[in-house]
């Protein structure tokens, strides 16, 4: 068999320049799955990101001389199978998906379309190009091999760079109102209105505005907005990471992820940028061991996580939440300030940072008992750099702690006191921050104080709880019980907040 009988499927999510099925000769499909496109109402922004991406990179692939064949189809079967026949295909190579229905659907192609298929390893990821050599229960020892492992942030004697593993606790500043430089920006081309314009007809139910598209759709393009995150943001990035302004909605954060995870930027070179900016002067270390976090240790053990977890994960609801998700989370009409914020920002541009996501958006949530298979969906329509391997683990696990403590050893929950610690959110809310029962309480701290109470012996028996539910202990008994009456109110009427 020669390569001209074989072809590599690429999906829209593994642009990379060095996908391993990449080799001259060797004929490239790409399929527009009008199913996929529309198996949610996504935002119009991620959408069009995604279909401008793939076609800017079979572009780059047709000029580096490869034979591309880029097809919109009904659906990933109907357009290999079309594929197969129009050019007498005698083997398919593909790389493993991220997500688990696309890897079990590749599992299933050799018997589908009758020829040989080879699935290689999912590059994209570093815990697939070098496997753990056993499961990593918590997230600190797992990041600690990472560093070791790519060498990240380590010295010749195997220690890391100033002499301590993790500086999370100098990056929890609140936002001091210094400037922030804007991210750069990157008009729509020609190929790019086309996409908004096909994508139009194509997915009418998508969610959100295209129309001020203005993200990196080819790797030159990602490479310029890595390096003007390391020289403009990176250095301010540390201190201010779980800080939160209603006045800007990146602050200091890099907005890599949406690249990352359809291949356009590599972990590991992202991650080796900060540490080279590190070395040469122009970021403190605690910025860039922050970074190095989240790409090499968050980002991959998350990734490795859902794949341990699942589908099992999907289904997760240790806290026992039915409340539906409620209305608002879909046009921000809430007076509770911090929300409406949050929400209206994600509904404009398809992102917000994660530490709105994890303490705004999914400790409300949790607090509220609302069923997480709903937010789950929610957090995977309305993200620009929403994927089942990513979303499922951080919402389901980290953010509702629904996987019975899998994911992270605590549920992430807080009153008013964090938000207001960590942003101006609470200036000028209908709610008062500081009460926990009355006409204006906020929501945040009678449910906070509600869900302690309902779930008072089985956060003590955590250790990583004792402390927040041992303040149970100044709470009287009468205090308790308005508590509870006020909160009862608050979830019977959670649509009027």
């Amino acid at each position: 068999m020669t390569l001209a009988h074989e072809s590599v499927w690429i999906l829209g999510d593994q642009l990379s320049p060095y996908h391993p099925g990449l080799v001259a000769g060797r004929r490239v499909v790409m399929i527009e799955s009008l199913a996929r496109l529309n198996q949610r109402p996504y935002h119009r922004r991620k959408l069009v990101l995604i279909i401008s991406a793939m076609r800017h990179y079979a572009g780059e692939l047709r000029a580096a001389g490869y034979e591309v064949d880029l097809r919109s189809a009904p659906d990933f079967l109907s357009g290999l199978r079309d594929h197969v026949a129009t050019f007498g295909v005698r083997h398919l190579i593909c790389m493993a998906a991220a997500e688990y229905d696309t890897r079990q659907f590749q599992q299933r192609l050799e018997h589908e379309l009758g020829i040989p298929v080879t699935m290689l390893p999912n590059t994209l990821f570093l815990v697939e190009r070098h496997p753990p050599t056993r499961s990593p229960a918590l997230m600190e020892p797992f990041y600690r091999a990472m560093r070791r492992q790519t060498g990240l942030l380590i010295e010749p004697d195997g220690e890391p760079t100033g002499g301590v593993w993790n500086l999370d606790h100098e990056n929890r500043r609140r936002y001091d109102g210094r400037p922030v430089p804007a991210p750069v920006r990157f008009p729509a081309d020609a190929i790019t209105q086309q996409v908004i314009a096909d994508l139009a007809r194509s997915c009418p139910n998508a969610i959100g505005s295209a129309d001020d598209f203005d993200l990196p759709v080819t790797r030159a393009q990602a490479l310029l907005a890595l390096d003007d995150f390391i020289a403009h943001r990176l250095a301010d990035f540390g201190p201010f990471e779980d800080a939160m302004s209603a006045d800007h909605d990146l602050l200091f954060h890099s907005q890599l992820s949406p690249l990352l995870n359809i291949g356009l930027l590599d972990p590991l070179e992202t991650a080796t940028a900060a540490v080279e900016a590190y070395h040469a002067g122009k970021a403190p270390l605690a910025s860039v061991e922050g970074f190095v976090r989240q790409i090499i240790g968050w980002r991959e053990y998350i990734y490795y996580r859902y794949w341990e977890l699942m589908p099992d994960l999907l289904s997760a609801n240790a806290w026992q939440a039915e409340r539906p998700l409620p209305g608002w989370y879909w046009n921000g009409e809430t007076r509770m300030h911090c929300l409406s914020c949050v929400i209206k920002k994600v509904l404009r541009s398809g992102y917000c940072h994660h530490i709105e996501r994890l303490m705004v958006l999914c400790n409300f949530a949790l607090l509220a008992g609302i069923r997480p298979q709903e937010v789950n969906a929610w957090f995977l329509e309305c993200y620009i750099d929403a994927y089942e391997w990513v979303v499922t683990p951080n919402v389901i696990g980290m953010g509702l702690n629904a996987d019975g403590g899998r994911t992270a050893t605590k549920p992430y929950i807080a009153s008013a006191a964090y938000i207001d610690k960590m942003s101006d959110y609470c200036r000028g809310c209908f709610y008062d921050r500081k009460a926990r029962t009355g006409p204006r309480a906020c929501p945040f701290n009678t449910l906070y104080w509600h869900f302690l109470i309902m779930h008072e012996a089985t956060l003590r028996a955590n250790p990583r709880l004792g402390p927040a539910v041992l303040g149970l202990r100044r709470i009287t008994e009468a205090e308790r019980q308005a508590i509870m009456a006020q909160a009862a109110t608050i979830l019977a009427q959670i649509e009027a907040l």
